[in-house]
């Protein structure tokens, strides 16, 4: 190799490793007089520059040039490498057909070597991109052998990375991961810091296969970095990005995060990946339950991969459409025969959505009365029920439980169910954040609606509390894994609180706010996206199975109602002793109407607007809730002793003691039976510990916390510009009892960051779950504080079928019951300041008199008198917990 030839091969070293620094050098070389090779070599890189980066209309002209310029020079290698150059980004920018043709004649024109590996790999790269897999492994395993045995190890790694990128679209994830290991170590011997981070990239895919969301999504952070400390960008990141984020349940980010990355890069990007985005954007669009927006982005994208040539991306694209389809309601003829076709053309592909199209043409099938091809579409699906990552198998137990249903096979339509939901619980223990846990729960979905319409068909009382239970508050089962110490979380949640702070003073002068909002946007996102990597414990939370009897055991002398939605309806299922009854009660739509009409009145009445008749009208709000809520259960809640509710997701934020039934009587609200019962075992602490903590702006705070430290001589008392979220952290950590009377904001598009106004900014939910232990006892006075955020995954999942809203919450309360806390006083509207000092203080003085949450609060209700405010205030607050 002569001079020319080592400069240039360097440079284009450098456009894989420091891309600016290349764009630079070319530049400089082409604006100087010049020879043929040195031209063609520098147009190359420059034009690899400009492709990666999304400039794929320029990188051909580019690149055009650099052949007309190689062809000048004497060497016939140097013209097969631009053209193979040339070959690969015409592929990218859609022209596959085109791209191919000019990849045969590079091959055609090396002789081997070290060059015709080059060559080679770069065909396979179209290849892939087509979906003809096994080609494009014929091509990487020649060149590989050439360029191993010429000593070529940069290359070789980059045809063991395009390797890994068809093995891992095969599913054969332990080969991908040998040969990106192999890539990886070989990028990282020869300083090629862009291939290097593509690597990482890589190593992303990897984990989402093996079921490893907060790997992935940390592999994916710090390509997203090291691309842009480079100075460039890859659209696959977007791409994957949104893949990862679909497998969390996170369908709304994702199509958040293809657009922007559509609307940011243009068409410029080239027709390949512009394609490809549009498909992921369809995908999340499906997940997200904007069916008719699904459909038109996947025929949009099926059509240009229709146009590129690339069957396997088309297949899949079609695939959405047909999906959108039956999810808006479509199941004739027309769709089966499109969805079956699917089916099998997916299935030969061996792409990964192939046990989905199965189980879509065997529920199309169903509808059209086809048994036959349901249960050999059933049976295709049920395969992969042990195959890929375990969030992966739901679709396979799915047609498993199916196919057992269609035979009448009730016992083994259930086990497949259990089998299931251990399988989503393995999954689910993989999680640390919260948030990625709640809709880890998306994955039982269809199969948990599966057992409830049996239990509601066999009039089964007992088996729709056992398989209500088993599905509830799953991730309340274990504390989130945030490390408490973590000094950069610390640092942004620090961050973010300055920043909240200044906006809310901009706001108050009338000054500009675009920049501290946009500064707010991204410290949560950086916040989201840390907690977001946190890794699970695999020996804790999930899916875990219900001992009815230790349950009925455990209630002791309190009564339970259960409340269960199934296909719209709402079922109330009370278990009084040993007795076990379901009561059918109604629409859950007409249920949440009467809630939103009550909260109203509190609301109205918390302002201190009380017509004549206020009292009147809450009885009969009261009466109309609960027709709406329990219906004829209210019958089993008669007589003594205290009373358990436990409503679904959808109903968390009821006045409950607005109801006849509940009235008089003490009874606490719980996510499920069984975290109520886990909060019974919750061992005090040694030190009863007393922490009074009151926020700015509330000027009942003041005498509310002055009378409380009457009552608790020795407690730590934060108010007054001391209750920073350091401080109130502090006190919070390991207390008896906790009592904040600060003003409260609900969060509603990210529930974790919901919070508590303290002297410093806000305290989020987010920082209570950096708490060792949490108060065991804790009172919320002045905030909407018992609301929490219903997680909806997704309106559909492995079939794409609407499915059930996930019955799972995320908020201030649902954040401190893993933590240890076994009871909490909270409200469900915002609440009358004034009104709720003395009440705040007679129920302390009822807890220090030995009385428990439920029993102090209905108490307190009982002395309200005939004020309506003042009645107003005592209903709109619960008894949460033990």
């Amino acid at each position: 190799m002569d001079e020319a030839d080592r400069h240039g091969e360097a440079l284009l070293a450098l456009a894989l490793s420091r891309p600016a620094d290349a764009l630079a050098r070319a530049g400089q070389l082409l604006a100087e007089p010049a020879d043929a090779l040195t031209e063609s070599y520098a147009r190359q890189a420059r034009a690899i520059v400009l492709r990666d980066s999304g400039r794929v209309d320029e990188a051909v002209a580019g690149l055009r040039a650099a052949v007309r310029a190689a062809r000048r020079s004497p060497s016939a290698e140097r013209v097969a490498d631009v053209r193979a150059t040339l070959g690969v980004t015409l592929g990218f920018a859609g022209r596959t057909a085109q791209g191919l043709a000019m990849l045969d004649t590079a091959v055609a024109g090396c002789a081997g070597g070290v060059h015709g590996g080059r060559v080679l790999m770069r065909r396979a790269t179209v290849l892939r991109l087509l979906g003809r897999y096994d080609e494009a492994l014929t091509d990487l395993r020649r060149a590989i052998d050439l360029l191993r045995r010429g000593g070529d190890p940069i290359w070789e790694a980059r045809s063991r990375s395009h390797r890994f990128l068809v093995y891992a679209a095969l599913g054969q994830a332990a080969r991908a991961d040998r040969d990106l290991a192999i890539a990886e170590r070989l990028f990282a011997a020869a300083g090629q810091e862009l291939e290097s981070a593509m690597a990482v990239h890589n190593r992303a895919d990897v984990a989402l296969q093996s079921g490893d969301i907060p790997r992935a999504l940390g592999f994916l952070d710090e390509a997203g970095e090291r691309y842009a400390a480079l100075g460039t960008a890859f659209a696959s990141l977007t791409t994957d990005r949104c893949a990862v984020l679909l497998a969390a349940g996170l369908a709304a980010e994702a199509v958040t995060v293809a657009d922007d990355a559509v609307r940011r890069v243009g068409t410029g990007l080239g027709a390949s990946k512009v394609a490809e985005m549009m498909l992921a954007g369809a995908r999340a669009a499906l997940a997200a339950g904007r069916f008719t927006e699904a459909s038109r982005r996947a025929a949009a994208a099926r059509d240009l991969f229709r146009r590129q040539g690339r069957a396997w991306w088309q297949a899949r694209a079609a695939f959405v459409v047909t999906q959108s389809r039956y999810a808006a309601g479509e199941r004739g003829a027309r769709l089966f025969r499109q969805a079956v076709e699917l089916a099998q053309r997916l299935d030969a592909l061996r792409a990964e959505e192939a046990p989905a199209a199965h189980l879509l043409a065997a529920l199309v099938a169903a509808a059209q009365c086809r048994t036959a091809d349901a249960e050999r579409h059933l049976a295709s699906a049920a395969r992969f029920r042990h195959r890929g990552p375990t969030f992966g198998h739901a679709a396979g137990w799915l047609a498993q439980a199916l196919r057992a249903q269609g035979r009448g096979d009730t016992r083994a339509a259930l086990l497949a169910c259990r089998r299931a939901l251990v399988a989503a619980g393995e999954h689910q223990r993989t999680l640390g954040a919260p948030e990625l846990r709640a809709h880890a729960a998306a994955y039982g979905t269809e199969l948990v609606a599966i057992a409830l319409r049996h239990a509601v068909r066999r009039g089964d009382a007992r088996m729709l509390l056992r398989w209500t239970e088993r599905w509830r508050a799953s991730a309340l089962a274990v504390p989130p894994a945030l490390p408490p110490d973590d000094p950069e979380l610390v640092a942004e949640l620090g961050s973010l609180r300055a920043v909240v702070r200044r906006l809310e003073a901009a706001r108050a002068e009338g000054a500009p706010t675009a920049r501290l909002d946009h500064e707010r946007s991204l410290l949560e996102a950086s916040i989201r996206a840390r907690t977001r990597r946190a890794a699970g414990d695999p020996a804790g939370g999930g899916f875990a199975g219900t001992d009815l009897a230790a349950l009925l055991d455990g209630l002791g002398g309190h009564r339970l109602v259960e409340l269960t939605a199934v296909d719209g309806v709402l079922y109330a299922t009370t278990a009084v002793g040993r007795r076990v009854r379901m009561h059918e009660v109604g629409p859950v739509a007409g249920a949440e109407r009467e809630v939103e009409l009550a909260r109203f009145m509190l609301r109205r009445l918390a302002h201190g607007r009380a017509p004549r008749g206020a009292l009147d009208r809450l009885d009969r709000a009261g009466l109309a809730l609960q027709r709406a809520l329990i219906g004829p259960a209210a019958a089993d809640l008669a007589g003594d002793g205290p009373v358990v509710v436990v409503p679904p997701a959808q109903l968390h934020a009821v006045p409950w003691a607005l109801l006849p039934a509940l009235r008089g009587t003490p009874h606490g609200v719980a996510p499920s039976a069984a975290t109520w019962l886990r909060a019974g075992a919750v061992q005090a602490p040694r030190r009863h510990r007393v922490a009074l903590v009151g926020g700015p702006g509330l000027d009942a705070s003041a005498v509310e916390l002055k009378q409380l430290g009457a009552l608790y001589p020795d407690a730590v008392v934060l108010s007054d510009g001391a209750a920073t979220a350091a401080a109130t952290l502090a006190a919070l950590d390991g207390a008896w009892t906790a009592h904040i009377a600060a003003h409260g904001t609900f969060h509603s598009e990210n529930p974790l960051f919901s919070a508590l106004s303290l002297d410093d900014g806000p305290l989020m939910v987010h920082d209570l779950g950096r708490l060792r232990r949490a108060p065991l006892r804790l009172v919320l006075s002045s905030c909407e504080s018992g609301v929490a955020g219903t997680v909806t995954a997704g309106t559909v999942t492995t079939s794409g079928a609407a499915t059930p809203v996930v019955d799972e919450l995320l908020g201030m309360v649902t954040a401190l019951v893993p933590l240890g806390t076994a009871s909490i006083l909270a409200s469900v509207v915002p609440v009358h300041d004034g009104s709720t000092a003395p009440l705040m203080v007679a129920f302390h003085e009822r807890l220090r008199a030995g009385a428990q949450f439920a029993e102090a609060l209905l108490a307190v209700r009982a002395a309200g008198g005939g004020d309506p405010v003042a009645a107003a205030t005592a209903l709109s607050f619960l008894a949460l917990g033990r």
